[in-house]
């Protein structure tokens, strides 16, 4: 995969909501992707762009590590859209789930801590023997 940025290549960069990032033609000569390409990812909604006051589609860095893993998926590992569609699912729900576990977990620390509990001090004794196990021997 080429790298972001080519030292011959300026992309042109534009400014929405006070973020910096590249216009699709940048984008497409970085990438070395032809810009339908990069109108087709967005109208399976692959990739979702956001949109300058002048309706200009309007890629940023996050945008660009999104396309990155979607053309790994197509040219190196050889994933059609639809398939491609699938794992951009399962990762952003994954992502979700991971974030909401991270939510709980900080909860319950908090709820642990308000109820007096605090955190648990490493105890001396805090292994405890088990005896090993009881094996029955059968001659044959």
């Amino acid at each position: 995969m080429p790298p972001r940025t080519k030292p011959e290549a300026k992309p042109k960069r534009a400014k929405a909501r006070g973020k910096v990032g590249y216009m699709i033609s940048a984008v497409a000569e970085m990438y070395d992707i032809h810009p339908q390409t990069l109108r087709l990812y967005e109208r399976e909604r692959l990739l979702m762009p956001s949109r300058t006051e002048g309706n200009t589609r309007f890629y940023t860095e996050e945008d660009l590590d999104r396309l990155e893993f979607i053309l790994k998926l197509a040219r190196d590992l050889g994933v059609n859209l639809a398939g491609i569609e699938i794992i951009l699912n399962m990762r952003d729900r994954m992502s979700e789930m991971e974030r909401q576990m991270q939510s709980f977990v900080e909860f319950t620390r908090k709820q642990w801590i308000a109820h007096g509990a605090g955190p648990a001090e490493p105890s001396e004794n805090a292994l405890v023997r088990v005896p090993p196990p009881f094996l029955i021997r059968t001659r044959r």
